[in-house]
């Protein structure tokens, strides 16, 4: 089913899932979001456009950084078609639960493993992402799963270089490459966050805004949102730039018995379209057609057979089945559960070196600006796209589900 979107400043389809979709209308009205990441576009008049038509972060900038083998470029020419359905199959499935190879026994004085909060997030020294074998790297997609946050410190993944970074993170699915942010030249699968060093980065971000904070789960407007995502940052300012995490497990659980049974039968609009309009203003490229779907506002966790609201205020931007004030209503109290819940939260630190990942149908994040002066904060984010999200079990793979949205709301 697609549903052809109207609003004052928008007219879209949007997708539920079937590779041929029936007609269906339905109305829609919303504001359009503020996309505030001027952090992952290319950006007119401090940017440059290069003689070969490649757009790259400006000669003084690159003859700077520190790992300039990451840096974004933005190629016009660069063009996909719209992703399609595939079966995902989720390593940590297939994982040996007692994490034989991941921690093994002979290295166990090795590698210290600590809890950052007792319910979400671990920190792990002593290990090197790029000396596991496949069976290591299924058991630390099952240790991600199961404690959403996984951050592991001393990682070479700066010195390997961003296409061995793509390869590795391969195992763990089919890589996404972002529409419109900026990717290290021939290495598509990797999305570049790179705040300049310069004064008008933050001049733009608080210009009409009193908080950096942009609660968001990856890209979740695609057809197949990613399962885990791999972020290291490769630069960054000496103290502060932290990223925060939100439980979403954590906070459906919270809720009432009948709350839970009221919220697992609706379903969101999340566009991807307001990002892409962002990066044209901006002098931006588009790599293919932007894209909205429906997915579940509820969503089961195939590896932990739990439920986690799956809505982030970046993103998603109606409830399909209710009038646009209730809609409205409700996914403000729920925004406001995810990010003003401290309960359910971590927040990570940055050190050189250091590898988050965490697992996107689980926990929301942001990035955090709060430092003083003008600094390069330079990472990378990889991908693999996981199962199409599903309300129950039953729909996990299947190529033919996708939601009932009402007509004419």
């Amino acid at each position: 089913m697609s549903a052809t979107l109207k609003t004052k400043t928008n007219s879209y389809s949007v997708a539920s899932g079937k590779q041929t979709p029936k007609s269906s209308v339905l109305k829609l009205n919303y504001k359009t979001v503020d996309e505030g990441n001027h952090d992952t576009h290319f950006f007119e008049g401090q940017d440059e456009r290069s003689t070969d038509g490649i757009l790259r972060v400006n000669a003084k900038y690159r003859a700077t950084a520190k790992a300039p083998d990451f840096l974004p470029s933005w190629d016009p020419n660069e063009k996909y078609g719209p992703l399609t359905f595939h079966e995902y199959d989720d390593p940590a499935l297939r994982a040996d639960p007692t994490f034989s190879n991941l921690f093994p026994k002979d290295k166990e004085n090795e590698i210290a493993v600590r809890p950052i909060t007792p319910k979400l997030g671990s920190e792990i020294k002593g290990i090197q992402l790029s000396h596991l074998s496949d069976a290591a790297k299924d058991e630390l997609a099952l240790l991600i799963a199961q404690r959403g946050v996984v951050v592991l410190r001393e990682q070479d993944f700066a010195e390997k270089g961003p296409r061995y970074v793509a390869d590795f993170v391969s195992h763990f699915g089919k890589l996404h490459i972002h529409q419109s942010s900026g990717h290290p030249e021939d290495v598509a699968e990797l999305h570049v966050t790179y705040r300049r060093p310069d004064e008008q980065e933050f001049e733009r971000l608080f210009a009409d805004r009193t908080s950096s904070i942009f609660w968001h789960s990856d890209v979740s407007y695609e057809l197949q949102p990613p399962s885990y995502t791999f972020f290291t940052v490769l630069e960054g300012p000496n103290g502060g730039g932290d990223t925060l995490f939100s439980d979403g497990i954590e906070a459906y659980e919270r809720l009432s018995p009948t709350f839970q049974n009221f919220l697992s039968r609706l379903h969101v609009v999340h566009s991807g379209i307001e990002q892409a309009e962002h990066s044209k203003r901006q002098g931006g490229i588009e790599r293919r057609k932007a894209s909205a779907y429906i997915h579940p506002l509820i969503r089961y966790h195939p590896v932990l057979k739990r439920k986690s609201i799956f809505a982030d205020p970046s993103f998603s931007r109606r409830i399909v089945e209710l009038k646009k004030q209730e809609s409205d209503l409700l996914l403000k109290f729920l925004f406001d559960l995810i990010g003003n819940t401290h309960d359910i939260q971590l927040r990570a630190n940055w050190e050189s070196n250091t590898v988050a990942i965490w697992d996107n149908r689980r926990v929301h994040h942001s990035a955090v600006v709060d430092w003083e002066k003008p600094v390069s904060r330079h990472a990378v984010r990889i991908t693999p796209q996981g199962e199409r999200p599903v309300e129950d079990p039953k729909y996990l793979n299947d190529p033919s589900y996708y939601p009932d949205p009402v007509n004419n709301v």
